[in-house]
């Protein structure tokens, strides 16, 4: 069986997060996409340290389709360097793995 895992980014808008959770899910390459309430982040970019506000965005795939978001996270993606963080999930509710599994590759 294909690992499950948890794969993070971040948008510093709302809505633009909002449209990329909406072509994740019709593409299949996520069985469920999460959007966070407003962050601070603070981060080093081009020799200084920034502080922004932005949504990150939590989706639940399978590592076999990982290559194929990954891909599609940059090419929908705003930022010159995204965020892309994948978290294996270790353990899970039987239901809910398979549910994840069937909605990934039962398409």
């Amino acid at each position: 069986m294909s690992k499950a895992l948890a794969v993070q980014t971040t948008f510093a808008d709302r809505n633009e997060a909002v449209e990329f959770a909406r072509k994740i899910i019709d593409s299949h390459l996520a069985a469920c996409v999460q959007l966070s309430a407003e962050v601070d982040s603070f981060f080093w970019w081009k020799d200084g340290i920034e502080h922004d506000k932005e949504i990150v965005v939590t989706m639940k795939t399978l590592e076999q389709v990982y290559p194929k978001l990954e891909m599609l996270i940059e090419e929908l993606h705003s930022y010159e360097t995204p965020e892309i963080l994948a978290t294996p999930i270790l353990y899970g509710s039987k239901g809910y793995l398979e549910w994840l599994k069937e909605e990934i590759l039962g398409r």
